[in-house]
């Protein structure tokens, strides 16, 4: 308890630093690896492109809206929690999890800059919606706003997405300006790719401390919130991977597609809820257990993807996949 309350007041702007740290460790080595020069490859796939757009912004709010009013109907509180992460679209982690099931990585980084951008402009344009217009307009209740300034939505976005991205970018620039591209893929990213794995552990770690309290002093109500989470991870990942493959995407782009639908960004969704309802309210209690959900999940779903990998014809496998 000692450690996570210390860690719990270690933060800048309302970001925690400890986790910051960790993602940002995670995502690194990750965005080095990826073919900054490729990227226009895949802003030319409509395909790939218009179903994200439509499955992130369109399709998953609104079925974390649905699972949160069928699984929680008599507890607002988590109910606006998990909606909450539902709007809150996934830009960190999902890079790692891309990674790990042999994703396209060129694709991932740009989706997830993609989702960047929206949610820039439309989070607090959904909160709205989800929270306040839409319950009215179904007979729900009155609704509930959600006052979020577009700055801290953008500042989420820097810190989570932007700094790794630069570092990413940079390095593989320097790097292949100074050893040659075939070096710098041989020889130094092999070196920094651990990293990705000592991040995600660290920020697992740093997580459970953070919340372990909250965790185990309301174990039932952890188990209510868990039930539509798992069943929004399973709905978003195999609906879009379904999907990818049924549109012709290649194995890379289809994993890419179903990791960026499945992921949320809960950072954002925690931070929001405190600022908003209180660190001990039943909203940042949805938002901690978001993530202490979706990363097991996430696991396990990296293995379902690379066992589907052999049901995708030759012509549906691109060159793409993870190096070591």
């Amino acid at each position: 308890p000692g450690l996570g309350d210390a860690l719990a007041r270690v933060e800048i702007g309302g970001i925690s630093l400890p986790i910051a740290i960790g993602l940002l460790v995670m995502m690194y080595p990750v965005l080095a690896k990826v073919r900054y020069d490729k990227l226009d490859t895949v802003t030319g796939d409509k395909k790939l492109m218009v179903s994200s757009l439509v499955i992130n912004w369109i399709v998953g709010p609104a079925v974390m809206f649905a699972l949160a009013w069928i699984f929680l109907p008599d507890l607002p509180e988590y109910r606006t929690g998990l909606i909450i992460v539902g709007l809150a679209r996934c830009i960190a982690m999902v890079i790692i999890w891309n990674d790990l099931a042999c994703g396209d990585r060129e694709a991932a980084a740009v989706l997830v800059a993609l989702n960047s951008v929206f949610q820039v402009i439309a989070f607090s344009l959904l909160g709205w919606f989800y929270l306040d217009l839409l319950p009215q307009w179904l007979g729900l209740g009155n609704g509930q706003g959600l006052d979020v300034p577009v700055w801290h939505v953008a500042l989420n976005v820097i810190v989570f997405l932007g700094i790794p991205l630069v570092a990413g970018y940079l390095t593989r620039r320097v790097g292949e300006k100074k050893m040659g591209r075939e070096k710098y893929e041989s020889n130094f990213l092999p070196k920094i790719g651990p990293w990705a794995l000592y991040g995600l552990l660290f920020t697992i770690v740093i997580l459970f401390a953070l919340q372990g309290d909250a965790i185990t002093s309301q174990p039932l109500d952890v188990v209510r919130i868990a039930l539509p989470l798992l069943v929004y991870f399973a709905v978003m990942f195999f609906g879009s991977f379904l999907l990818g493959k049924a549109i012709g995407l290649s194995y890379e782009r289809t994993t890419t597609l179903a990791f960026t639908a499945a992921g949320n960004n809960f950072e954002l969704a925690i931070a929001v809820a405190i600022a908003t309802f209180g660190v001990t309210s039943g909203q940042a209690l949805a938002g901690v257990v978001g993530p202490l959900i979706e990363v097991p999940v996430l696991i396990g779903l990296v293995y379902v993807a690379l066992a589907w990998r052999k049901n995708f014809a030759p012509a549906q496998l691109t060159t793409t996949a993870k190096e070591s």
